[in-house]
């Protein structure tokens, strides 16, 4: 019958024009007699042969089919079919059928309504519109064909049983029918054959990237495009064990919709397949939001906020367990991580942020979910917190200016932190006095650290006006040394790959990267002059930098005060220290030492020293004469 049709096809003389055999096999419902045998699987292996002949009629066959009536009812029939008994034997050749179909809609977005409409219409007003131009059509076709006499009143007659759908299947204006590709598709997506979820994703992801606008708008409200799709989200979600390991969460990586199980090479951990296949799918929505019509990006956004973010994940994120709180955390740091399209991440940012742009005051009581999470950041529980800061870190590195702007910019917006009617300080060294600094006190000197007597003098000066970069860098991480850690708990200088240009290179290439990042915003390049005669306020930070202030108080606290009599009563204190390092760097075997624990936070309480001065020094215009830095040697970053 194919090879007859195409034939058939390819002999007549004007394009457009149907032949005796097509507009037999439309009248006399051979397409549907085919659809009931496959349905029946009479013989067996029919509906695999039924679907085969279907795709490659509607492939080959250039004529336009899937208007007429008696070829539209049997794809719906097929299409109901698949998609719905998981590990079918015949998921190739639904996968087959379905592309074809989104090939053809593709051409023409006009059929997305036609194909989508399934065992119900929208609604009379819909029905009358497509009779309309099917009619419209049909008369078009006959003045092009005023010789053809037999064939043409077969022809009507197929036209005919199309211009009008079944009574039975129409419904009151508005309603919402049942869209058989879409379910199909979304039935395919699931299955164990990779290559057959592949196709199916792809198919799908044809279909709502169509650049009708009608289309697009009947995909999204008449259509359960955007429930399916996010139900299997929250399904996803839902299905995975509550004994995941935060850990395990963070490292699984190299997750995509197109590769959605775990890479081989990794560890297995309990519960890695389902965490793989949720990520796999979220990255896929985001992949359609991304891809698709505006129209349907937008609507699948809100839902995948509505259902998921907000219906499962707050709940979860302010539960009583911390166990609930911690999982929760550390999957939704994960999905910002592989979250790319701007509509996608504007739902979360009014997640986790709010709508709300106004600053909070001190005294205000948590009552977002932000101001929640905030406080997370300084649990109780040391697992709780980290995995906080993790999440809060991910969302800044996004590409968003409420981000910064609601949790820092807005508190220190007409700089409040600066008092009236005082003069600028012309410079940062006019400031510095180090007696004033809370960790420069009697006892701290009394312990045995003796600072020079005043800083160090200001870094000298090139003929060209250009200050020496190494001159600029030691007086930075002087200063920061001098009132943090001493003399004795140094380490660094005794290994040559451990100075502080690897911090530098480092912290420049993340500045070049956030004043890129910030670069459209359009922020002003200096800051705003102050006005002397502006009564001052008194100046809150906001909760989120009052959080990270009083956690870096804190580490100040508990490893500098304490420092100097504590390095008494470790036995051979410099070379035991020497040793962690090179332990901690890989480059000595690790063995167990007394007092293990505060050899490594002295270690790495130098570090972290090292890395906020490398970052306060990067922070000069880009173009500044300050960063001229030369190249890293040879080992380091």
């Amino acid at each position: 019958m194919l090879d007859i049709l195409v034939y058939e096809e390819k002999q007549q003389a004007a394009a457009g024009e149907t032949g005796p055999c097509l507009e037999y096999l439309l009248q006399h419902k051979i397409l549907e007699t085919l659809c009931t045998l496959g349905k029946a699987e009479y013989p067996p292996g029919m509906r695999q042969q039924v679907l085969q002949f279907f795709s490659k009629v509607l492939a080959q066959v250039q004529h336009p089919l899937l208007h007429y009536l008696n070829v539209h009812r049997p794809v719906q029939k097929l299409l109901r079919l698949g998609g719905t008994v998981p590990g079918s034997l015949t998921e190739k050749e639904e996968v087959q059928f379905t592309t074809v179909l989104c090939s053809k809609i593709q051409q023409d977005p006009a059929l997305l309504t036609y194909i989508l409409e399934g065992k119900k219409t929208i609604g009379r007003k819909a029905s009358r519109e497509a009779t309309a131009s099917l009619r419209e059509a049909a008369s078009v076709r006959d003045k092009d064909r005023p010789h053809s006499k037999a064939p043409d009143s077969g022809t009507c007659g197929a036209w005919a049983s199309n211009t009008q759908l079944p009574a039975e299947t129409q419904e009151p204006d508005g309603a919402i029918g049942e869209s058989s590709l879409i379910t199909t598709l979304i039935g395919l997506c699931k299955s164990k054959k990779g290559r057959v979820a592949l196709k199916a994703r792809e198919n799908l992801l044809l279909l709502v990237s169509v650049a009708s606008q009608a289309a697009a708008t009947y995909l999204v409200q008449s259509s359960p495009c955007c429930p399916a799709i996010v139900e299997h989200l929250c399904q996803l979600y839902q299905s995975l064990p509550s004994s995941l390991d935060p850990a395990d969460i963070a490292a699984l990586e190299g997750i995509s919709w197109r590769l959605p199980s775990a890479p081989s090479d990794e560890a297995s951990f309990p519960g890695k397949e389902a965490l793989a296949a949720f990520l796999g799918w979220f990255d896929y929505c985001d992949h359609l939001i991304t891809e698709a019509h505006t129209v349907v990006s937008d609507a699948l956004a809100k839902a995948v906020a509505e259902k998921l973010f907000v219906e499962i994940l707050q709940p979860q994120l302010l539960h009583v367990s911390e166990q609930s709180v911690l999982t929760s955390t550390a999957l939704l740091t994960v999905m910002l991580r592989q979250l790319r399209s701007p509509a996608l991440l504007q739902e979360a940012v009014a997640f986790l942020l709010g709508m709300d742009q106004q600053p909070a005051a001190p005294e205000d009581s948590p009552r977002t979910l932000c101001a929640h999470l905030i406080r997370h950041c300084d649990h109780l529980s040391d697992e709780i917190s980290i995995a906080t800061l993790r999440l809060f870190e991910e969302l800044l590195q996004k590409p968003h200016e409420q981000i910064v702007r609601s949790l820092i910019l807005c508190y220190l917006e007409g700089r409040p932190y600066v008092a009236r009617g005082s003069p600028e300080p012309e410079s940062y060294e006019d400031t510095l006095d180090l007696e004033e600094d809370p960790y420069f006190t009697d006892s701290f000197l009394d312990s045995g650290f003796q600072p020079s007597a005043k800083p160090p003098p200001a870094p000298a000066t090139n003929p060209d006006g250009k200050t020496a970069v190494t001159e600029i860098v030691n007086r930075v991480l002087s200063l920061s040394f001098l009132c943090l850690v001493p003399e004795e708990a140094k380490t660094s200088a005794f290994l040559e790959e451990t100075g502080y240009d690897t911090y530098v290179h480092d912290a420049y290439g993340l500045f070049q990267e956030c004043s890129s990042r910030v670069t459209p915003w359009g922020w002003p390049l200096a800051p705003p002059p102050l006005d002397p005669h502006e009564p001052e306020q008194p100046f809150f930070e906001g909760p989120f930098l009052q959080m990270l202030f009083d956690r870096m108080s804190r580490i100040l606290e508990q490893v500098i005060g304490d420092l100097m009599q504590r390095i008494q009563r470790v036995p051979q204190f410099p070379g035991k220290l020497l040793l962690v390092r090179r332990q901690l760097m890989g480059q000595v075997p690790g063995e167990q030492l007394d007092h293990q624990t505060f050899l490594q936070g002295v270690v790495v309480l130098e570090e972290f020293c090292k890395e906020l001065a490398a970052i306060a020094f990067v922070k000069f215009p880009p173009h500044s004469p300050h960063l001229h830095l030369s190249k890293p040697r040879e080992g380091h970053v």
